[in-house]
């Protein structure tokens, strides 16, 4: 019986203390082998419910959710610079942007005008630790030419680098549109 109020107490104690991730993109990085297994608020994922996932894993969740809360105060400005000096996105329909400040160049919304918002649904560490992915759903809301509302959803994937200064950065980000709903992709368009 000790042995389990013991563990119940260091699990209660991990649950009360912050993950020590980078809070800004240039900030020092958190080494998955000492990751605790807590989260910042927002991150679908919690440890503590599932506890298959590793540090690793609990790292790039982490990160996706700062850099998801960072735009939605930032916007475009904010977007750009977690990305890596070589980083690509990739869109629908779109050709693919290559390079931090062509993205930056490219991601000029204000935060009071469009809103980009994204929740991650899951991560995979690499095994050297220094490179992994998250992908999930997001929703871009703005307003047209007329005051009304226009939302757009669709799927993400972020692959994530750590260089050579032990920071992460972003190295790729794709999007698609939402797919389909079930049994419309078949169907053929009506006259």
């Amino acid at each position: 019986m000790p042995r389990y109020i013991m563990l119940c107490a260091l699990c209660c104690l991990g649950a009360c203390l912050p993950l020590a991730a980078q809070t800004t993109p240039g900030a020092n990085s958190l080494d998955p082998a000492n990751a605790s297994a807590v989260q910042s608020p927002g991150i679908i994922s919690n440890p503590l419910a599932q506890p298959t996932l590793n540090p690793g894993t609990i790292l790039l969740m982490e990160l996706e959710g700062r850099f998801a809360q960072a735009v939605a105060t930032g916007g475009g400005k904010a977007f750009s610079q977690w990305f890596a000096d070589d980083a690509v996105t990739l869109n629908n329909g779109k050709p693919a942007v290559l390079g931090r400040a062509a993205i930056a160049t490219q991601a000029q919304w204000d935060p009071a005008t469009y809103q980009l918002t994204w929740t991650p649904q899951g991560a995979q560490m690499g095994p050297s630790n220094d490179m992994g992915y998250t992908w999930g759903h997001y929703e871009g809301r703005s307003k047209d030419k007329n005051g009304e509302p226009v939302v757009i959803t669709g799927r993400y994937f972020t692959v994530w680098k750590k260089l050579p200064d032990g920071t992460w950065k972003v190295a790729l980000d794709a999007s698609a549109d939402e797919p389909p709903a079930a049994g419309e992709c078949c169907t053929l368009p009506k006259p």
